[in-house]
């Protein structure tokens, strides 16, 4: 299979699809890789290594995306590359549709065959190819926020630690999953007073067991939740629902309540956000501020750090990838069926039925139709 990676054009998103090392193992199987040149410049990967690895450089994007038979991405496609979506084109990316109605009208348009790494669920209920980034958006979201709490940034100017003889900052993230789990052990490391919101008493159960006095745990309702973000300088926002938009947790009235240039950082941004008054921003323009809050809603946050990220991110798609390109879609989900969940569009048909629910689409079934 002829295999494709393009430069990324989002703002600021410096991440690339395919590392050398991935090239390397790709061609070693057989394929072909075509690479756009340049396109891992961000993430400190020069064209030379591609080269070296085996890779063929093209100049332009639209070369690769018209040469290859599966593109391998990062972030979900821009409206200047639906024009390059075919019927017979496998796209392997984070897609995040539930939170897109123009992308997905586009390519159900198209006949694309859309792999979403945020929807691929392992048989144990993980997220394999989502993990690697909310760990990276986990940690991230507090190394951001202990930035802009910082007055000279626009926050409270409250330091997270404290010092001896003040008062720690008080850290609330809602949701215990893994970027949650990731943002309250950089907290912790941080020395804020840290409080964990879920509905799922296992899993806060489960962290009260890890980080014991060092953390509190509470369990979500609308009057704990009040009373919580009224009380925090830091509000994270980590919660998900796989393949379905955000659900909005943070009322706008609750930011009245929040002391005066506190912040919230909504890691759920990418799924549409968790706050009402949630909107994407970008690394060069990170915040703005509703009523008393500061608000850092950057999508794809990663892309911060992308060597990190993208070496992360590849050792964790390139397993499902090489499968794929090995055997067609249709017969890598034959053999391995949990590549199916990943499938959000085949043919001109939706088959995620969480981004069906969401924009009020028929849904199919994916096994009966990817075969």
């Amino acid at each position: 299979m002829k295999v494709g990676s393009v430069k990324e054009i989002k703002n600021n998103e410096y991440r690339v699809g395919m590392t050398p090392d991935n090239v390397r193992s790709y061609t070693q199987a057989g394929h072909q890789v075509l690479i756009e040149d340049g396109a891992g410049i961000g993430s400190g990967f020069t064209t030379a290594e591609y080269e070296a690895a085996g890779a063929k450089i093209l100049p332009s994007a639209k070369e690769v995306w018209q040469g290859a038979d599966m593109i391998i991405k990062v972030k979900e496609p821009l409206k200047e590359e639906y024009q390059y979506f075919r019927e017979d084109l496998i796209l392997y990316t984070y897609l995040h549709l539930a939170a897109d109605r123009p992308l997905t009208d586009a390519m159900l348009a198209s006949g694309i065959h859309g792999v979403a790494y945020e929807t691929l669920m392992e048989t144990n209920g993980s997220l394999p190819l989502l993990a690697p980034m909310s760990q990276i958006a986990g940690r991230l979201s507090i190394q951001e926020g202990a930035k802009y709490l910082e007055k000279p940034f626009g926050g409270s100017g409250v330091l997270l630690s404290g010092v001896p003889g003040t008062p720690q900052a008080k850290v609330l993230i809602l949701g215990a999953g893994v970027v949650g789990t990731n943002a309250c052990k950089v907290a912790v490391g941080m020395g804020a007073d840290v409080t964990m919101m879920d509905l799922n008493l296992e899993r806060l159960a489960y962290l009260d067991d890890i980080f014991g006095a060092r953390i509190r745990t509470l369990y979500s309702t609308p009057g704990n939740l009040e009373q919580a973000i009224a009380d925090a300088d830091l509000v994270v926002g980590a919660v998900l629902i796989p393949g379905k938009a955000a659900p909005k947790l943070i009322k706008r009235e609750y930011l009245k309540l929040m002391r005066p240039n506190s912040l919230i950082v909504d890691v759920a941004v990418d799924q549409g956000g968790c706050c009402e008054t949630t909107k994407v921003t970008y690394h060069d323009n990170p915040t703005y501020v509703v009523d008393n809050a500061v608000h850092y809603c950057v999508g794809s946050m990663p892309g911060a750090v992308p060597r990190t990220s993208t070496i992360a991110l590849t050792n964790a798609t390139q397993k499902y990838g090489l499968q794929i390109a090995a055997k067609g879609l249709e017969k890598a989900c034959q053999d391995n069926p949990v590549i199916y969940s990943g499938v959000n569009t085949y043919a001109g048909k939706c088959t995620c039925e969480n981004v069906c629910l969401g924009f009020n689409l028929p849904f199919t079934d994916p096994t009966q139709v990817v075969k």
